[in-house]
């Protein structure tokens, strides 16, 4: 166990435990060769999956009926704490070619069946830990095999080999041919790697026409509200402006609530009517907790909620954000992630103007703590190289002339890709492609810019694996930057 403390220290201490445990690995493998107990992914595995006992208290018991108290077989990575168990099988599904599938399987789904309640980011590195490497191994195929015999490590069945060798087909049922198959195995991984975005994103392209349909956002003159529902909103108006109390907020959130959702008013219509943006900081905090959705699916209402009170506040930002408006804003996003997306984050870095240092300072503390790295990742492919219809945008009309169609490209902005790249966010192929090609037509306008130049930076040191077809263009990028950071970079470039 000693000799693995260090590592766990990194998991433990580390903002980038993803690369310094690799680094860490690499050394430690060459280190240890010739000692009697090597450092070995096998043994990792083995202590991770080492078997102890814990105790169990029913604390709903009486003391004399309570002991003594009953045992249970855990692992030992269920003993860590929360998040260097999250940590733990996210390095594990980032490194998974060092492992054995199989062995990882087992461990991915021993911490999914657990009794006991799972944190949500052990359960999500747990299931991403699944995903990948059941779709990378075929485990779906060789579970069919019918024999009673093992199998060669991840490979296919007798029976199956037979049938695919008389056939062009793989399986008789699957019409897909071998080469066809590994061309979907090579330039499928990335993707893989977070539970096969891309379906994920065509699932929330339905939900989101449902949503924006159900808004009347393209045509809110339709929408026809009830004299005695717009007589309310109009005087509810007046309160959000007047704090008095917080009982007294309270009070107006549950009458925003009623009125939007209990009383037949639409409720896009209704809060356009009430304009809670107006409120100040504290008031909109307030009114943000209190009308969280029970429900982390729930996309329409917590949509509605983002974009009429947080939205447009931050759209205006030119100073720092205060700290009441910030923590509200990241508490709520954590609860309904899909809403803060197409709510918040898509129209704030649509903005017609760009995105400024305090609306960066905003977007980056919302991506660190509200959202998991794969969802960034799925987000930032949309931002980059979806279509105009892929980037979902919700607003209330009046505050649609902010907001544009296209990326506007600025110091900030380039500060936030450098920022989720040190998120250990994995960028895709297509993502990496568009920033080259974005960069290459401003390098002559930012050739100055430390902010820049501190983003290739990182950009080469992160995403080098796809970067080799770029070199020649990235060199010619960085011969336009006249900061001192431009012979560093070149450095970086050579090495690649």
């Amino acid at each position: 166990m000693e000799q693995w403390v260090p590592l766990f220290d990194i998991f433990l201490t580390s903002p980038t435990p993803e690369s310094e445990a690799s680094t860490w690995l690499n050394q430690s493998f060459s280190a240890s060769s010739s000692t009697s107990t090597p450092i070995t992914t096998g043994s990792f595995l083995s202590l991770l999956m080492k078997p102890l006992d814990s105790i169990v208290v029913d604390e709903s018991s009486s003391s004399s009926s309570a002991w003594p108290p009953c045992t249970n077989r855990v692992m030992f990575i269920q003993t860590l704490p929360n998040m260097v168990q999250s940590r733990v099988l996210s390095f594990l599904g980032f490194e998974r070619q060092r492992f054995s599938s199989s062995d990882l399987a087992k461990l991915a789904r021993t911490v999914l069946s657990g009794s006991q309640e799972l944190d949500f980011w052990v359960h999500r590195a747990a299931r991403n830990l699944l995903d990948v490497v059941s779709e990378s191994s075929y485990e779906w195929i060789s579970c069919l095999s019918l024999d009673s015999g093992e199998d060669e490590f991840e490979s296919l069945p007798g029976w199956l080999k037979d049938s695919a060798a008389s056939s062009d087909l793989v399986l008789p049922w699957l019409p897909i041919s071998p080469e066809e198959l590994d061309w979907r195995t090579v330039n499928g991984n990335y993707e893989n790697n977070y539970g096969s975005l891309s379906q994920v994103g065509e699932g929330e392209d339905e939900d989101m026409n449902d949503v924006l349909e159900e808004m009347n956002i393209d045509n809110p003159e339709s929408v026809h509200l009830e004299p005695e529902i717009k007589k309310r909103a109009v005087s509810l108006k007046a309160w959000v402006v007047d704090f008095q109390s917080t009982s007294k907020t309270v009070g107006l959130a549950k009458e925003i609530r009623e009125l939007c959702l209990e009383k037949g008013g639409d409720s896009f219509t209704v809060l356009g009517l009430i304009e809670p943006w107006l409120a100040d900081d504290e008031t909109a905090s307030i009114l943000l907790s209190h009308l969280t959705s029970g429900s982390e699916e729930e996309l329409t209402w917590p949509s509605q909620v983002l974009c009429s009170i947080m939205l447009p506040k931050l759209l205006a930002l030119e100073e720092p954000a205060s700290r009441v408006l910030v923590t509200a804003t990241v508490e709520y996003c954590k609860c309904h992630q899909r809403a803060s997306e197409y709510a918040l984050l898509f129209p704030l870095i649509l903005r017609r103007d760009g995105i400024n240092n305090p609306i960066y300072d905003v977007i980056t503390r919302i991506i660190k703590e509200s959202l998991h790295p794969a969802h960034v990742a799925s987000f930032c492919q949309k931002l980059l190289c979806g279509q105009k219809d892929e980037r979902k945008v919700i607003c209330l009309p009046c505050h649609q002339y902010l907001i544009t169609d296209k990326m506007v490209w600025t110091e900030s902005f380039f500060n936030l890709l450098q920022s989720i790249l040190n998120h250990n966010v994995h960028l895709s192929q297509n993502s990496v492609d568009q920033i080259i090609y974005q960069v290459q037509q401003l390098a002559e306008r930012f050739s100055n810019s430390l902010k820049f130049g501190n983003f290739l930076l990182c950009f080469v040191t992160k995403c080098s694996p796809f970067l080799k077809h770029h070199k020649l263009i990235l060199t010619r990028v960085v011969e336009h930057n006249k900061t001192f950071l431009a012979k560093s970079i070149l450095g970086k470039l050579a090495g690649l």
